[in-house]
């Protein structure tokens, strides 16, 4: 296949702020695979049943991390905040392909409009660390697709 002059071909910007919004607000699918939930479970210290049990349930046929209500929306079930308000993921070290992914995911990189969009939700996008278009395929093939 032939690439294709994608219209992010001279790279984007992007720095965590950890603002947390990429992990809270409407209902989502946070989607993982049976590594990243043995993983998770080995992080938690508990078996990858007790993990899918109490973390995890089933939306639209797609295995998913929990969201619970807050004031910002639905949080995922990993995001906790602390005392100066900065966003932090409880297992951040073996998070989702999906959350690794961040912003580069392929819904988010259709038209610059959907970029704009993103960058409207996620103070970090268009700023910061430079991404080269070869990284962003990389990530953006990397992100599984609800």
């Amino acid at each position: 296949m032939a690439d294709v002059q994608e219209w992010y071909a001279d790279g984007l910007s992007f720095t965590c702020t950890q603002c947390g919004n990429c992990c809270t607000g409407s209902p989502g699918y946070v989607m993982f695979d049976e590594k990243e939930a043995q993983d998770i479970a080995e992080y938690l210290g508990i078996s990858v049943a007790q993990f899918r049990s109490k973390y995890t349930h089933t939306t639209h046929g797609v295995e998913s991390l929990q969201e619970r209500k807050s004031k910002r929306g639905y949080d995922c079930v990993f995001l906790k905040f602390d005392k100066d308000d900065k966003a932090l993921c409880s297992v951040y070290p073996v998070r989702p392909t999906q959350c690794r992914t961040w912003p580069f995911w392929s819904n988010n990189l259709q038209s610059p409009r959907d970029w704009q969009h993103v960058t409207r939700i996620c103070p970090g996008s268009g700023k910061g660390q430079f991404y080269p278009i070869e990284k962003i395929r990389i990530l953006r093939d990397r992100t599984p697709d609800p």
